[in-house]
């Protein structure tokens, strides 16, 4: 007899968040030009005071911040997937590893086009983390969600700067490659440019990722929002809200001192200690508020009138890893020598507003796609690879 199973159902807020987190990011890619260093040179003073505080700004309410979000849902969605498969009698996680390679392939196409930016080989590799965890109790998967949040890396390469006094942090030569990269970006042919940015730049992004505590960081977010989703802890009800009310406070409160240490390290300390200690404490502020952020969003959806004002980040959101990867496309159709070359004449204030218009484009793509596709381009193409051999 053929029992029929519920898949797990979508969660709006789910939804509307991701779109947030990746609204955020194309904006803070405008105003690094998507890594690319190039700005005006005589911009009036009031244009470079207003360019200097969009910077800070965008930065200290973002930076680091809106890509956790994407990472915590990245964890999210494999519950959601793990979870369908599993009603079905089925265990998901060899073929989330299949997934993860067309993920790789998929990242290294984005890179190509994204010199030393790409997220998602990062996410391509972290994410066997994911499947290593999957069996794993609650309380096991919270421990181990808290012990790479703790930033073991960094605080062990610390420790061998007092134990042993001639150990330095390794050099990763991230600097060099970023130079590298520039260079081929001003002067080499567009070829030369996507050979050089999906192999130096890839492998620069994720030294980059491994020296700056990103890593750790990635498979901590991972895990907690596999514990999250599992927990049921993103479904509205009196008791989540309780506990959003609470995370947010706490977070709140912590975010202070642990930005305030962050400035005090980076300014007073040796560079050993800046690479080490400086950067666990700076993934620390940053994760406080990030939560500020997810609690305040999540606690802020209850409200009819806040859901229906972000409605359509919700079919922004549907749709990450097309407009994430197109993000990398406008970008460098805009800002580098091979399109419209606009670095040169845009300081961070015009960048950031002109990521606007962007996102409004790529929205409204968004919905006309998805009033006529379940899925977005490249969501359904990864879905079909995903599936392309069934054993029943």
């Amino acid at each position: 007899m053929n029992q029929t199973v519920q898949k797990t159902p979508r969660i709006e807020v789910v939804d509307a968040l991701r779109g947030f987190a990746v609204m955020c990011i194309l904006l803070l890619h405008n105003v690094e030009h998507f890594i690319f260093s190039v700005y005006p040179t005589d911009s009036p003073a009031w244009l470079a005071t207003m360019d200097n505080v969009t910077f800070n700004l965008a930065f200290n309410l973002f930076g680091g911040k809106a890509y956790a979000i994407f990472s915590l849902l990245f964890g999210f969605t494999f519950y959601v997937q793990y979870e369908n498969q599993r009603l079905k009698g089925r265990d998901f996680g060899p073929r989330f590893l299949w997934r993860l390679l067309l993920l790789a392939g998929i990242a290294t196409v984005n890179a190509s086009i994204f010199p030393g930016g790409d997220v998602l080989m990062l996410y391509a590799i972290m994410g066997v983390s994911l499947f290593v965890v999957r069996h794993w109790s609650n309380r096991a998967l919270l421990v181990a969600a808290i012990f790479f949040l703790f930033q073991p890396f960094e605080w062990g390469r610390y420790l061998l700067t007092l134990v042993n006094p001639s150990y330095a942090p390794t050099d990763f030569g991230m600097g060099a490659m970023y130079g590298e990269l520039g260079e081929v970006i001003q002067n080499g042919t567009f070829l030369q440019f996507l050979w050089a940015s999906a192999t130096t730049g890839q492998v620069a992004s994720l030294l980059w990722a491994l020296g700056g505590g990103r890593m750790e960081q990635t498979v901590g977010i991972f895990i907690l929002g596999y514990y999250i989703a599992r927990r049921q802890l993103f479904v509205s009800s009196e008791r989540n809200t309780r506990l959003w009310i609470r995370v947010l406070v706490t977070c709140a409160i912590l975010f202070s001192p642990l930005y305030c240490l962050k400035v005090l390290v980076m300014q007073g300390a040796t560079s050993d200690v800046q690479q080490t200690v400086g950067a666990a404490i700076d993934m620390w502020q940053k994760l406080a508020f990030t939560f500020v952020w997810v609690s305040s969003f999540i606690l802020l959806y209850q409200s009819e009138g806040f859901r229906c004002r972000v409605a359509a980040l919700r079919s922004y959101g549907r749709m990450s890893l097309t407009n994430y990867v197109t993000q990398s496309l406008i970008g460098m159709l805009v800002y580098f020598p091979f399109g419209l070359y606009l670095a040169p004449h845009l300081g961070y204030t015009v960048s950031l507003l002109l990521g606007i218009p962007m996102f409004l484009v790529q929205l409204a793509f968004c919905k006309w796609w998805l009033s006529r596709h379940k899925q977005g381009p490249l969501e359904a193409l990864w879905h079909k690879l995903t599936w392309i051999y069934k054993k029943d």
